[in-house]
């Protein structure tokens, strides 16, 4: 079981909540910032929300939201918090790059057919032969040295951040780093 969301970054705020849906509910769409689910927040009365702030929403005294709404359907996603969501992606993936190299590092077939590598997007069979021979010399430290070791491959880090981006505003059948 995933463990809960403790805090989220705001991609959006409504301050008169989904125009079409005529309830005038203030919603902020938001991401957690553990396992990356996208959130519906109701703030609380009379606070106004800021594009990427950070708000808590764990268990305890939340001073900014009254209760989570639920998930964040992939068709309301508003424009901006598309936006946001990839520079949120961008900067996760800076910060995090060790956790996205390694999943070079560690990288297994799903079956017969079909390897992880290749749900990266421009990465092929022979992309992912390259990595998995590269690899068994020596694991890559950084999307640098992926780059410096491997010739032609796609940049490692705009590939993550692409699949990333699709895993949370399109229905795909295989993920692989959102829950």
């Amino acid at each position: 079981m995933e463990e809960k969301e403790e805090t989220a970054i705001v991609l959006d705020f409504l301050p008169n909540g989904y125009p079409l849906e005529g309830k005038l509910l203030p919603i902020a769409q938001a991401i957690g910032t553990k396992n990356y689910t996208l959130l519906q927040l109701v703030p609380r009365r009379g606070i106004g929300l800021k594009l990427k702030e950070e708000v808590y929403i764990g268990s305890g005294k939340r001073e900014q939201i009254s209760y989570i709404f639920g998930r964040l359907p992939k068709d309301k996603i508003t424009e901006t918090a598309k936006m946001e969501l990839k520079d949120f992606i961008t900067k996760i993936v800076t910060e995090q790059e060790k956790k996205f190299v390694d999943f070079f590092n560690n990288a297994q077939p799903m079956n017969t057919r079909l390897h992880q590598l290749e749900l990266l997007p421009g990465f092929g069979k022979k992309h992912m032969e390259e990595i998995i021979k590269t690899r068994k010399e020596e694991p890559f430290v950084s999307f640098e040295d992926m780059k410096s070791k491997i010739k032609a491959i796609p940049d490692p880090r705009k590939a993550i951040e692409k699949r990333l981006f699709e895993e949370l505003t399109e229905e795909v059948t295989v993920k692989i780093f959102v829950a």
